[in-house]
């Protein structure tokens, strides 16, 4: 037997930690390290196992002193946590092993680390534990395909404080049929979207639910819909199903945009239980989309295609991207008036970056156009690329969006362009008191103290006279512009 300490780095304050909408409804983290509690169910069932998400609590030396192994995951984003973690347990001598989508793009960063295992831990994991007992663990464990995800165990979910979190995670599929010129979720996960079973999301989402969980459920798929024939024949059928004696636990995702080409997938996942939906719509401009390969979102109407799925009662939050070659002066306002008219509220807007691993990094790498390392936010105000326009041109242009969508006139402007189009949710999460202190500090806070109280005061009143069932999301939105702001407010003003 051993014991096993799983260590979750902590995340910088960015566009999706929402640490300061955190702060109104009395939670720690966004989400939970559903990876590293997936590696701990793949180890032997009678190892001790603790996990320290950092974004949570303090990791204390007692605690890697307590360790045999100490094992690390994480996203580029967490790099400089990592680091530093990492050299705490060099200092007390622990063993390090890592893994995760991190160590996997940048292994030569980590010379400290005693083991890396890179690629899918369903096939680099079992290897390593044959090794470790033979009591010859190599430095390095790279996986040559891809692992059959009907094989994932559930998540050790039992290792968590769910109370801490705001949302829970699960992971339907894994892959994405598209190639995005600067996605990297293809060269870590291939193009044929890996499904689980509905048995095994089902038994997923029951662990979760029986462990007293009521509040809303992010599926973590790249492209949930990646396969949409097994979504209407299986998955969706079971999700319905489950539903029907629960309450609570809505659930949101990630998807493409032809998600509007399919009114009966849009009915089905409303009828699942989703509300809300993250798409790439990237740029309004069509050259800049064929520089890319976004070719799902060409030759369509985008602002028609975001009010078809809003009109479905799913809400669209989406990614924008400016510094493309053929984006030119006029990029920035085109940008900011398809935001502003497609009432997407949560509108990500990042700089072109170039993910290593990627097609658009090897050809700008082949042009020496790579300027620095990649931070993995996307959301923070740099680019690691030398844009065509210039540096200059693209932050000035870059901050005149971000200035103008995040300012409290247009964000609740937005919101409300929204709700004029959202159908109302059939499912909603359940009152609590941590909910019911989140609307009173909400309306603390924005309503009588905050720069943003006449929009927040007009769009609750406008709510309650036009919407009065969107009345919970109304708040909540007001909540994630605060979260906006502030983050614009630290990053790029």
């Amino acid at each position: 037997m051993m014991n096993i300490l799983l260590i979750y780095p902590e995340f910088p304050e960015t566009f999706w930690s929402f640490t300061y909408a955190l702060s109104f409804i009395g939670k720690k983290a966004a989400f939970p390290p559903l990876g590293l509690i997936t590696v701990a169910a793949l180890l032997p069932e009678n190892w001790a196992k603790r996990l320290v998400d950092t974004n949570v609590e303090r990791l204390k030396d007692k605690d890697i002193l307590w360790a045999d192994l100490v094992f690390i995951g994480g996203m580029t984003v967490q790099r400089t946590s990592a680091r530093q973690i990492i050299d705490r347990c060099n200092a007390l001598k622990a063993t390090v092993v890592a893994g995760g989508p991190l160590f996997t793009s940048e292994p030569d960063e980590f010379k400290t680390v005693d083991h890396l295992l890179l690629d899918e831990a369903e096939l680099t994991l079992p290897r390593f534990l044959s090794d470790l007992g033979k009591g010859r663990a190599e430095k390095i464990y790279r996986a040559s395909g891809f692992c059959n995800t009907g094989d994932t165990p559930i998540p050790l979910w039992n290792l968590l404080n769910m109370k801490r979190y705001a949302s829970m995670s699960l992971q339907f599929s894994r892959g994405c049929p598209f190639n995005c010129d600067f996605c990297n979720v293809t060269a870590l996960f291939g193009h044929k979207p890996r499904l689980k079973t509905p048995v095994q999301v089902m038994l997923e989402l029951d662990r979760i639910y029986a462990a007293g969980w009521r509040g809303s459920i992010f599926f973590v798929d790249d492209n949930f819909i990646g396969n949409k024939g097994f979504l209407k024949e299986h998955l969706l059928p079971s999700l319905i199903e489950w539903r029907k004696d629960k309450k609570g636990c809505v659930f949101f995702t990630e998807s493409s945009i032809n998600l509007a080409d399919d009114p009966e997938l849009l009915d089905m996942m409303v009828a699942a239980g989703f509300d809300s939906v993250f798409i790439g719509i990237e740029s309004p401009d069509e050259k800049s989309l064929t520089e890319c390969h976004k070719t799902q979102n060409k030759n369509r109407d985008l602002l028609e295609s975001v009010g078809i799925i809003h009109r479905s009662g799913l809400q669209v939050m989406g990614g924008f991207i400016v510094g493309f070659d053929n984006d030119g002066p006029s990029i920035f306002q085109r940008q900011i008036d398809f935001i502003q008219k497609s009432g997407i509220v949560t509108a990500m807007v990042g700089m072109l970056q170039a993910i290593p691993g990627t097609r658009l990094f090897d050809r700008l790498q082949r042009e020496s156009r790579v300027a620095e390392s990649f931070t993995g936010d996307n959301v923070d105000g740099t680019t690691n690329i030398i844009p065509q326009m210039g540096m200059d041109n693209l932050f000035e242009g870059y901050q005149t969006i971000m200035k103008q969508i995040y300012q409290p006139k247009y964000y609740y402007q937005r919101v409300r362009t929204l709700f004029r189009e959202l159908k109302a949710p059939e499912i909603i999460a359940p009152m609590d008191i941590q909910r019911f202190l989140s609307f009173f500090r909400a309306a603390l806070r924005l309503g009588v103290f905050g720069k943003e109280r006449f929009q927040y005061w007009y769009l609750i009143l406008w709510t309650l006279v036009r919407k009065p069932k969107l009345i919970s999301t109304a708040i909540t939105l007001s909540i994630y512009g605060y979260h906006y702001r502030k983050i614009c407010e630290r990053y790029i003003y």
